[in-house]
């Protein structure tokens, strides 16, 4: 083994050899990381390995109906829209009205936009419509916006699911700064959601750190149990 295998650069050589076999070229998912820079986003999406793992496990429980928290210019909705059984829908959530028209333009060149509604505002302000509405329940969530809320985030999204959907949490290690109770606001985000989903008994979940071109990092899936 190399002296540099646990460096950055390699984490990021892996990720792309993956990305090279694994996921292949796609003109769309491309178009959408150029289009985001673009218009100045910043660079937070998932890697394309994340993207690829998000669409197969929404694929493996054939799900319908898909919530995503935090759309920014729509790189994952496009994995999770590609991913929906016959008739599913995506409802994405985005708070900034600019990201949202970046990413709707996004998924209309990766011809998925029929299959995303893109709802603008703030997250704690659309779930509660979505509740009321009742737009659940949702077979996946995946969450990935501001992390200071990521435990009420949870809670909602377990709100809106149903035995057997999976909630996916992003961005939950942050470079191992969740160890630390008196980090800044993002590890105390982090550090809310293991102790809401600590107490859940209504869901089994696990959580797994990660290397690649996003640093180090990991995410958090939880079952939500029959």
């Amino acid at each position: 083994m190399s002296s540099d295998s646990g460096s950055s650069e390699s984490w990021s050589a892996v990720d792309a050899y993956i990305a090279e076999r694994l996921v292949k070229a796609d003109a769309a998912l491309e178009g959408a990381l150029a289009a985001n820079a673009a218009a100045g986003l910043p660079a937070i999406d998932v890697s394309a390995a994340q993207g690829k793992l998000l669409h197969l496990l929404a694929r493996s429980i054939g799900a319908r109906k898909i919530l995503e928290v935090g759309a920014l210019g729509g790189y994952s909705t496009i994995f999770l829209a590609r991913a929906l059984a016959e008739g599913g829908r995506v409802v994405t959530l985005e708070l900034e009205q600019r990201n949202a028209d970046v990413a709707a333009a996004n998924l209309e060149r990766a011809g998925v936009r029929d299959r995303v509604e893109i709802r603008v505002g703030p997250a704690l302000d659309a779930l509660p419509k979505l509740e009321s509405e009742g737009a659940g329940p949702f077979d996946l969530a995946f969450i990935d916006a501001d992390k200071p809320n990521n435990a009420n985030y949870f809670r909602w999204a377990l709100k809106l699911s149903r035995p057997g959907s999976l909630i996916i949490v992003d961005n939950v290690v942050r470079e191992g700064t969740v160890l630390d109770a008196q980090g800044d606001a993002m590890a105390q985000g982090a550090r809310a959601l293991f102790d809401a989903m600590s107490a859940e008994p209504r869901v089994t979940a696990t959580a797994i750190q990660t290397v690649g071109s996003k640093g180090w990092d990991g995410f958090a899936i939880a079952l939500v149990n029959s």
